[in-house]
């Protein structure tokens, strides 16, 4: 019986001096009630060109100005964690619960095998009794190159994981650790030992690079394991049977490493797939990941992280128990989500990969007002929350228990047989898999609508964002990896409709309203400009009084949010205009094709899809990259609708220049509405470099250019219709 202390293991703060973004939101608030007085009590005259125009600009607006309140609700009352990991120790050292850690990978080629391992490395090295950790990899790719590479990695543990406790290594993947470690620590051993260890490494990674760039596995090699005659059954990677094997079997006395040390438990597994069966994709892969693993080590908390999502801090283990152990507040709470961070970011991170508002200031507003999204990736789950049961008040001394049920000692041969049913396409038919039970199906941002329902069935989330970093994962390296990233980013935002707070509710807003606000968006971006082609002005003349409130809220909420992204998320102010420039470029291309998709997916007219994006870029992508020049290179209709959008305003811009020069007409009345398209247009500037100026190979394609002048030209024409 652990004794239990009233001294917490972890504490929550909320922020303090919200004064000044409190009356920012306050002033800000006005002004748009000014705007709208405006739009009200100045329309045009019926029937004409300029009404339509007006209207639609006065509705984008209403819609803008709902969602800014969105983002104030967010905003309004964030809280920080803290957690007490020496209270922990103290109290549950002897009695930690077991962890089961997953790990996702689709496809060989997008995800290649040397980054996988390096992951699954990272989490078998955690500080934490390994006898305690089981590690699954599921690999909806099948692909023996990559269990060959786990079948590596499982012998390579046997000498990095003693390295790691040893030298308190940092970060625990070898390959980034290898990177960032300059020279070797100042014991007189530690040369000689981190230089073999190194080697080690470097030739396990070759080994696994060579069989890469081979496509297969040597028949000699093969007869190493028993796992790769499972190879011999398989049609495709889509029409196989279910290969598990347990490569290290923590429960056997024998696995242990090098210092005699026990080992974790290690298992592959690529889940059955069949044409006439639907796979769900990534939440069918962390459904059967849940059966299996309820069968082999049946832990209470899982933790999830993508391939390319290295464990950067060995304490997270740690730190995740000191909320689901906390005595007094512990019990009700589901998950913990980390922030997603990458480790390949530019200084001004070109393609805003970083998400460093929602990592440093909308999170933690989450946090405050019920609890963060599931992200897919770093979420340190309970595992009875994630399996579907509800929690109430009544259960919870039961919920509080981390104890994992008593698993028959069963030899990994006897597991692999029994387990692997679990993992059969047919095993879900007829059940709550997919519905009430484990991760939800029918969206492609599966991770947050479950995240959604289990807040909907009384738990409650923690968002957690330690000073060392937990997770550190890849970014896009190109433009349209980026956008295709956020294409997935839509599903109802009225789900969760009088089962959790109005307020988280309307949080949950800030996300998945993202695809409908993509449509003011697109008219904000063309219409205004076009009408100055034929002089029609939306906006009041610079020199009247009902121009102020326009100036005020533009100028206040750029100079408010230019703060905030400079001062709280550590950035530079030519991050923060690339991090505007790719919001206005997500939602006018990911979030638009996203809302296309809902509307054919809720018609019947298209499936929904989840696209893998890749992790590895070529050299030439690379060092353009690094010298932060916008990677355009592959055709795309998202570069067909930026590229129409930049043409119609330069267009605009130019014509309406020449014609005030030409004619010498006055300003005032389309004064805003000209530094409106200017705007637009100096935030497009690498693209008109892309355009017109470059010669490289990431230059924008020739066919994007010609279709995009052919529709500008269209717009103009309708201009004047």
């Amino acid at each position: 019986m652990v004794e239990k202390s009233r001294a917490p293991l972890f504490e929550t703060k909320s922020t303090k001096n919200l004064f000044i973004f409190r009356s920012y939101a306050l002033s800000v608030f006005v002004g748009i009630v000014f705007i709208f007085c405006y739009r009200v009590h100045r329309l045009p005259e019926p029937n004409t060109a300029a009404k339509w125009a007006w209207l639609g600009a006065f509705f984008s607006e209403l819609w803008f100005a709902f969602y800014w309140f969105v983002t104030v609700v967010v905003r309004w009352n964030p809280v920080h964690r803290r957690t007490f990991k020496d209270r922990l120790s103290r109290r549950y050292e002897k009695v930690l619960p077991g962890i089961d850690i997953f790990v996702c990978t689709a496809d060989p080629v997008i995800e290649p095998p040397t980054m996988v391992i390096n992951t699954a490395l990272s989490v078998m090295a955690y500080n934490y009794p390994p006898e305690k950790m089981s590690i699954y990899l599921s690999d909806d790719g099948c692909s023996d190159l990559t269990f060959y590479a786990l079948l590596e990695a499982s012998q390579f543990s046997k000498k990095w994981l003693p390295f790691c406790r040893k030298f308190n290594v940092e970060p625990r993947s070898p390959e980034a650790y290898f990177e960032s470690a300059v020279k070797s620590l100042d014991d007189s051993l530690k040369p000689q030992e981190w230089l073999s260890v190194k080697n080690l490494y470097e030739d396990m990674k070759q080994r696994i690079e060579a069989m890469a760039e081979l496509g297969r596995v040597p028949d000699d090699i093969r007869k190493q394991h028993k796992g790769f005659l499972e190879w011999h059954s398989v049609s495709s990677r889509r029409d196989h049977q279910t290969i598990l094997q347990i490569l290290i079997d923590g429960t056997d006395p024998t696995a242990v490493d090098d210092e005699g040390q026990p080992l974790p438990t290690l298992v592959y597994l690529a889940r059955e797939k069949r044409p006439q069966y639907r796979h769900n994709f990534k939440a069918g892969a962390m459904n059967a990941m849940i059966r299996v693993s309820s069968k082999i080590s049946n832990s209470p908390i899982i933790l999830n992280v993508d391939c390319d999502m290295y464990s950067n801090n060995s304490d997270s283990v740690r730190d995740a128990l000191c909320f689901f152990l906390d005595e007094e507040n512990g019990h009700d709470i589901a998950y913990i989500q980390y922030p997603q961070n990458f480790d390949n970011l530019t200084e001004n991170d070109l393609y805003s990969s970083s998400l460093g508002l929602i990592n440093h200031v909308e999170f933690h507003g989450l946090d405050g007002n019920g609890g963060p999204m599931y992200i897919g990736t770093g979420c340190f789950h309970r595992r009875e929350a994630l399996s579907g049961r509800k929690y109430t008040p009544e259960g919870k001394t039961e919920s509080s228990k981390m104890d994992c049920h008593d698993q028959k000692q069963v030899s990994a041969g006897v597991l692999e047989e029994t387990c692997i049913t679990l993992a059969d396409c047919a095993y879900e038919e007829n059940t709550d898999w997919g519905k009430e039970m484990g991760l939800k199906y029918g969206c492609v941002v599966e991770d947050v609508l479950t995240g959604l329902s289990i807040q909907c069935r009384g738990w409650r989330s923690v968002y957690f964002k330690p000073e060392r970093k937990g997770f550190l994962g890849v970014a896009p390296t190109t433009l349209l990896q980026s956008l295709v990233q956020h294409k997935r980013w839509h599903c109802p935002f009225v789900y969760g409709h009088r089962k959790i707070p109005l307020k988280l509710q309307l949080c949950y807003c800030n996300y998945l309203l993202w695809a409908a606000n993509s449509l003011p968006s697109l008219y904000y971006v063309t219409v205004p400009s076009l009408c100055l082609v034929r002089g029609i002005s939306l906006f009041p003349k610079v020199s009247s009084l009902w121009g102020l409130p326009f100036m005020y809220v533009v100028i206040a909420t750029m100079a408010y949010s230019a703060g905030e992204f400079v001062w709280t998320c550590r950035s530079t102010l030519r991050g923060w205009w690339n991090d505007q420039r790719m919001g206005l470029y997500r939602r006018t291309t990911s979030h638009f094709f996203g809302f296309l998709d809902t509307i054919l997916g809720l018609l019947g007219v298209a499936k929904t899809a989840f696209i893998i994006t890749e992790k590895v870029a070529a050299d030439d992508i690379s060092k353009r990259y690094q010298q932060e020049l916008m990677e355009f290179g592959a055709p795309s209709p998202m570069f067909t609708i930026l590229t129409t959008i930049a043409l119609i305003n330069a267009s605009c811009l130019i014509g309406t220049t020449i014609r005030f020069v030409m004619h010498g007409q006055a300003l005032d009345q389309l004064a805003m509405q000209i530094g409106w398209c200017g705007s637009l247009v100096y935030i497009n500037l690498p693209l008109y470099n892309g355009l017109f100026f470059r010669i490289d190979e990431g230059r924008m394609p020739a066919s994007v250019t010609y279709k995009s002048a052919i529709f500008a030209l269209l717009a103009f024409a309708l201009a004047w219709v």
